[in-house]
């Protein structure tokens, strides 16, 4: 499926460029989850149908992201899968991660600061910090507040010559901007932002090296070896795999994240990343500024906020700049006019 083709199966108004604050779905995504809704209420879907659909989206991100399946766990947010990372990491060790990280995965290490040594460095030091010593690093692969591509390679390299742990939240790259997943640790990823899913749906990858020092302390019925029999009783079976660090999901998150995932694959990632870039690097232009390699621009202009709204153009206030994100559903249109917008 080509943009122009993809393209059709939005609906909602031009303009909208905030997809790093969330998502548009897709139409097939919309209409599975309504039909979902509909049969909730009146009891006509068995939630074994709705659980289904979590293995099924579960499959799809580990192709997305190239990593086997049996590596890849669930959850609902980025922190909640971050939470057992930090919690196994030893007493003592010294965590790297960069200051303008964005919370949910640098509160999920702070938490545990009477016990580690967390410090934190400009994004430019990052990489010659962790070649001084750490036992992890952890960081985002693209800035929330600034649209910043780590050195992704170069900061595993370094990490990789000092045996630190690599965790990387991806969840504002995963769905435009390729890259190994494998070569970490630990990716996470919130799926209402690039991938468009319905807020509720995350993933994680769990490298083998790690997992099994990991403890799954959210682990209940679903981190289940059969989850069907494992809703009773005391005895300990959990799954082998990054299943065991599933929780229950919300049904409605993956109903909608199966074919929400399902267009971004037909698509092709390599794809949306050249048509998303492209669209930044026009807006760029547009501001007599320099190309980037980024989907997120931030822009000087907080006063314009108010007019681009008027216009219909949404974006979001981060960090005391506008940040505007340019996903598969925008158009060299739509930045021609908030260009518009802002010059006059």
């Amino acid at each position: 499926m080509d943009i122009c083709e993809a393209q059709l199966l939005w609906s909602a108004p031009p303009g909208w460029f905030n997809t790093a604050s969330y998502g548009l779905p897709p139409r097939p995504a919309w209409d599975a989850l309504q039909s979902a809704l509909a049969d909730w209420r009146v009891g006509a879907l068995s939630p074994d149908e709705w659980d289904s659909a979590t293995g099924i989206a579960r499959a799809g991100f580990a192709r997305l992201i190239g990593v086997p399946e049996g590596d890849v766990a669930v959850g609902a947010q980025a922190s909640q899968l971050i939470a057992p990372v930090a919690t196994a990491v030893a007493d003592g060790a010294r965590v790297v991660l960069p200051e303008i990280e964005f919370t949910s995965n640098l509160f999920p290490w702070l938490v545990h600061s009477d016990r580690l040594k967390v410090v934190t460095v400009p994004t430019d030091r990052l990489v010659e910090t962790v070649a001084a010593g750490c036992d992890v690093v952890a960081f985002s692969l693209v800035q929330s507040a600034t649209g910043e591509v780590a050195g992704y390679q170069s900061v595993i390299a370094a990490a990789r010559e000092v045996g630190a742990m690599v965790v990387v939240d991806a969840s504002q790259a995963c769905g435009w901007l390729p890259f190994d997943a494998a070569l970490a640790d630990v990716v996470v990823v919130s799926a209402y932002k690039w991938l468009m899913c319905p807020r509720g749906a995350a993933f994680a990858y769990l490298s083998p090296r790690v997992r099994d020092a990991i403890r799954p302390i959210a682990a209940g019925w679903f981190a289940g070896a059969d989850t069907h029999s494992s809703y009773y009783g005391p005895s300990m079976r959990l799954a082998d795999d990054a299943r065991r660090f599933d929780v229950s999901p919300a049904w409605f998150s993956w109903i909608g994240a199966v074919p929400a995932l399902g267009v971004v694959e037909q698509i092709g990632i390599a794809a949306i990343h050249d048509h998303n870039v492209a669209l930044a690097n026009r807006f760029l232009a547009g501001l007599d500024r320099p190309a980037g390699d980024s989907a997120i621009v931030t822009v000087d202009a907080r006063d314009a906020a108010a007019g681009l709204a008027a216009a219909g153009i949404r974006m979001a206030l981060r960090a005391g700049r506008l940040r505007a994100a340019f996903h598969v559903y925008n158009t060299d249109a739509d930045v021609d006019r908030a260009l518009d917008v802002l010059a006059g």
